[in-house]
């Protein structure tokens, strides 16, 4: 069996207030011709399909076109799709009963009965063969929030990674109960493992002081393979080989434009994990940071004047950031940016400026209370200035700043 794992595809995101649906359409046709020419059984939708809870008309239509197409062009596909911490598991839910008549299947939040117990065989799905019978199993598990969770009696340890252990126990149990002889077990989820490595500049913190990270044994050895979403470099998990996240399929921030953006093929054979094969997936919009590293205006000004680029059509046009190294304040930055970049094909995103400064130690930044609540306006000004260029604010500014904080300025 033949299956596809992608995850974090965060329809409806815009980069520096810029849209980006024509990159993630090129990724969805892409993706289409790829299950067709891979002759996939099945792909696996780990998690945040869109960036918000409350997507755009637009970007739902994107996603509902593209699995009516999925099943079209391959009409045995099995296609299951989970929901990540940025989704809403009610509204992604809601079009279920129509998509499962269709061929997809969605989990979005922990199924419960009248009585409040948790329905684990409605997390356990069967994945068919071209033939129509059944060849592995789904562990479909959501992303988990506390209240999804089993409560646990144990005593110590974190309650909430006890109940996420425990319900993949239940899963996989209910799954070991129905698994014939040469049919696989695969596992998805949206998580943070520990030791994944994040991006910070677009990855949401799922749980306020890291507890929501798991282990990997989490994923018992009867597991083939766990399909994981919400990290957005793909990469594996503990050095285990079928313990897996995909990534995103395009750069959702600056920090990522190094990333080898990738859908993973999963082969299995009879009840095992035959192979993982990355999928590399093109990069219709390329996302520049100009320089590499910060640099002096005057130097980055010239670099951006002897900049050459290729004419595109506006919406395939490369994203820039640029990376300024600032003494102190540049009131006239960005129009002398623009001005270097006029008559260019490309899309100024961000400009980044740093300070070589030194900054203040934590104990030096550190205030009580009483001492915030004795702080002037222009006090706090001074501070921040001493803090990013690591000199005293000037009378010029301090004087233009005292005008601004007049009655009526």
């Amino acid at each position: 069996m033949r299956l596809l794992h992608t995850s974090d595809w965060h329809l409806g995101q815009s980069l520096h207030n810029f849209e980006r649906a024509y990159e993630h359409q090129c990724f969805l046709d892409w993706l289409l011709d790829t299950l067709v020419a891979e002759q996939a059984d099945g792909l696996l939708i780990a998690g945040d399909i869109f960036d918000s809870a409350n997507p755009s008309a637009a970007s739902q239509r994107q996603l509902y076109h593209f699995l009516r197409q999925a099943r079209e062009r391959l009409p045995h596909l099995n296609l299951v799709v989970v929901a990540g911490n940025h989704d809403s598991p009610g509204r992604l839910e809601a079009p279920g009963p129509l998509l499962e008549a269709h061929g997809t299947r969605v989990v979005g939040h922990v199924p419960r009965d009248a009585e409040g117990a948790i329905q684990v065989e409605r997390l356990v799905l069967p994945l068919t063969g071209r033939g129509g019978a059944v060849e592995a199993w789904c562990l479909a598990l959501p992303f988990l929030r506390p209240s999804d969770v089993p409560r646990i009696a144990e005593e110590g340890g974190d309650p909430y990674l006890g109940g996420i252990a425990e319900l993949y126990r239940l899963a996989l149990e209910q799954a070991k109960a129905q698994c014939e002889p040469g049919q696989a077990i695969v596992a998805m989820g949206h998580c943070h493992m520990v030791d994944g490595q994040m991006s910070n500049d677009s990855e949401r913190r799922i749980v306020i002081g890291g507890t929501e990270m798991l282990p990997a044994g989490i994923f018992a050895p009867a597991i083939a393979y766990a399909a994981l979403g919400h990290l957005h470099l793909a990469q594996s998990v503990g050095k285990q080989e079928h313990i897996r996240y995909c990534g995103s399929p395009i750069p959702l921030s600056f920090a990522e434009t190094r990333y080898q953006h990738q859908v993973l093929r999963i082969d299995l054979e009879g009840g095992q994990l035959r192979e993982v094969t990355p999928l590399f997936v093109p990069r219709a919009v390329d996302l520049l940071r100009v320089p590499v590293t910060p640099a002096p205006l005057d130097e980055v000004l010239a670099e951006l004047a002897a900049l050459e680029l290729p004419e595109r059509a506006p919406e395939a046009q490369p994203f820039l950031e640029v990376r300024v190294r600032l003494d102190g304040p540049e009131p006239g930055l960005r129009s002398r940016i623009e001005a270097a970049l006029e008559g260019k094909p490309v899309r100024l995103a961000k400009i980044e400026t740093s300070s070589a400064a030194r900054g203040m130690s934590l104990d030096e930044a550190a205030l009580s209370l009483d001492q915030l609540d004795q702080l002037k306006p222009d006090d706090i000004f001074k501070r921040l200035y001493q803090q990013k260029f690591g000199a005293e604010a000037p009378p010029e500014q301090l004087s233009a700043f005292a005008k601004l904080m007049l009655p009526g300025a």
